[in-house]
């Protein structure tokens, strides 16, 4: 460090100019950059938001790389002293190194992208941008079975992923299969219902079946998985005495599961609540 401060002043002039010029040049090239992004009409908001994120992340590996060439010539010369400091460094960081690494395990891993609808902890919502330190993620609530924004934006720390798991409910991207539960009770003409539900459950998915049978037997090719049946089916469960939990499941587009489960729930309510033994429930959720 002592190296540094007794360079002579031209010395430490060169590569402060230097400095400036790299930092001029990458502010040029990201205003340019930006700017041609934001006034194409051949790009999605999406697709805008995600390569601005990319060049973004580039743009500052190259700073660091630019400014690690300037200064090395200098820097060599007292790089044991530098050990020292590098450790007082990691202690007085070690979190801001945790979302760095976190930030890696996610590209590494692909555990999620912009637009993608995660949970992690019990935060739920879509990631609306994602860089080194932190992830933004417009919250969808109240609750887990919600399909509704809050209106809310919650920035979480990298760090999260070596803490929580990550549930990605749009790792499939176009179509998924949604479950939707509907609670009975036992007093209630239960058979009646499956039939009810199941049948709303084909008439309101007939639209999306064949083209999700295709989309996933293409991802099973792309993930090496076994790609499950899209045909709308219903399985019993019994959580508790006397109650009875219809689950319909049914392919959907990934974006939007809420606008096919509200219709299949309305038109199975307005079959079902006029069958004999019917008592109201409670609304149905989503497991």
């Amino acid at each position: 460090m002592e190296d540094i401060l007794s360079a002579s002043p031209d010395l430490v002039l060169r590569y402060g100019l230097s400095t400036g010029i790299l930092i001029l040049i990458v502010i040029i090239l990201r205003m340019g950059i930006h700017n041609s992004l934001f006034q194409g009409t051949d790009l999605s908001a999406e697709s805008r938001r995600r390569w601005g994120t990319t060049i973004r992340d580039i743009l500052l590996v190259i700073f660091i790389l630019g400014i690690g060439f300037i200064w090395a010539p200098k820097i060599q010369t007292f790089a044991v002293s530098l050990l020292a400091i590098a450790l007082a460094l990691v202690l007085a960081t070690k979190e801001i190194i945790t979302c760095l690494s976190g930030s890696m395990v996610r590209a590494l891993t692909k555990a999620y992208t912009l637009g993608d609808r995660i949970e992690v902890g019990e935060i739920r919502g879509n990631v609306l941008d994602h860089n080194a330190l932190t992830t933004t993620i417009l919250e969808i609530g109240p609750g887990q079975t919600s399909h509704q924004y809050t209106g809310r934006a919650i920035i979480i720390p990298n760090s999260w992923i070596f803490q929580h798991a990550i549930t990605n409910e749009t790792y499939s991207k176009k179509y998924r299969l949604h479950i939707i539960t509907v609670p009975l009770s036992t007093d209630d003409n239960w058979k009646l219902a499956e039939q009810l539900l199941l049948k709303a459950g084909r008439e309101e998915a007939a639209p999306h079946i064949e083209e999700a049978r295709a989309y996933l037997k293409k991802l099973e090719g792309k993930l090496w998985l076994d790609a499950p049946s899209v045909d709308p089916r219903v399985t019993i469960q019994l959580p508790e005495p006397g109650r009875i939990h219809l689950l319909l499941r049914v392919p959907c587009p990934t974006q939007f599961p809420s606008r096919l489960e509200q219709a299949i729930l309305k038109k199975f309510l307005a079959e079902f609540q006029f069958s004999p033994r019917f008592v109201p429930t409670g609304p149905a959720t989503i497991s």
